[in-house]
């Protein structure tokens, strides 16, 4: 079991890798700018992710009157924004993915400073659970060399070498997809004896309720086209398991009760989330003109690199 643990981990950090590798291969500076500049986006981002977003895992959890595992499970999910499926849920629904990645990014660095104060403020006003304390630099470090690094890399690429970003696009997202659905399945099987144990409790119907609402608030609270509203949507609906997990570790001794209710809020959220971003994709397909390049939504006849020299 510790060796399936290992290679879950090392599929999981290509996973996050490649995924944000791919983004930046996809993206050009004229996007990029287009979404960091857009002031009322981030700061409707920042409001839903930060505030919203936690606000609701504290309603659930309440309104459902979840046991005390299960509900410091949900609060430390809904704590933890910037998970790294975002960026991936922009690739599935075919939305605006250069801002998908780029707010997945903004949000797990400034989550790393926002979750401990978040999840101790619910916790404390719930009087559930311990004082929840963690390395801030170590998060900060991760988020860098895992989301940050890999995208930066791919964007330099694209802006400077366009015809080699192109041509490593396509295998870029194939390991993404296929790391992808390699890390869900060994969730499922490394942790299906704490799920199994939880049918029919409310914890899944905790997560599955968080997600769902969470991409709902994120697609309400965002600007721009339908693409980059939902995108926005798939974004808060996934949370950043790593924080949540160190919580766990540091502030609760790795109970076997709250990493199982961890487990199943954040599958039960990907089962929410998931099915959404297929429906959308399918519609946008149905939608486009085969003679329209969508380039997952990131470019859209958007051209950020250096002209051709004439022949």
């Amino acid at each position: 079991m510790d060796t399936l643990h290992l290679v879950l981990n090392a599929v999981t950090v290509i996973f996050i890798a490649a995924t944000m590798f791919a983004a930046g291969l996809g993206a050009t500076m004229g996007a990029l700018r287009a979404v960091f500049t857009d002031i009322r986006l981030l700061l409707l981002a920042l409001i839903t992710n930060m505030v919203v977003v936690p606000l609701l895992g504290w309603g659930i959890g309440t309104l459902l009157g979840l046991p005390s595992a299960a509900f410091i499970a949900l609060v430390l999910v809904a704590s933890s924004p910037g998970g790294p499926f975002g960026a991936k849920l922009a690739m599935v629904q075919k939305g605006d993915a250069v801002a998908g990645a780029a707010m997945q990014v903004l949000l797990a660095s400034i989550g790393s400073l926002t979750f401990a104060p978040t999840a101790n403020a619910i916790l404390g006003a719930a009087h559930v659970g311990t004082n929840v304390s963690l390395d801030v630099g170590a998060l900060v470090r991760t988020v860098a060399l895992l989301q940050l690094v890999p995208f930066a890399i791919g964007l330099l690429i694209r802006r400077y070498a366009t015809p080699t970003a192109q041509s490593w696009h396509p295998t870029a997202a194939a390991v993404s997809n296929v790391t992808f659905l390699i890390v869900l399945a060994g969730m499922l099987l490394g942790n299906w004896r704490h799920v199994v144990t939880l049918f029919g409790s409310l914890a899944l119907l905790a997560g599955f309720l968080l997600a769902a609402l969470a991409f709902a608030a994120g697609t309400l609270l965002a600007t721009g086209p339908t693409a980059r509203r939902t995108t926005m949507g798939g974004v808060a609906s996934v949370r950043n398991a790593g924080p949540a997990l160190a919580a766990i570790g540091l502030a609760f001794s790795d109970q076997p009760a709250v990493l199982g209710a961890l487990a199943t809020v954040l599958l039960s959220g990907l089962a929410a989330a998931l099915p959404i971003a297929t429906i959308l994709s399918g519609r946008r397909t149905a939608s486009t003109p085969p003679s329209e390049s969508t380039d997952h939504g990131i470019t859209r006849g958007r051209q950020d690199s250096p002209p051709s020299s004439p022949s």
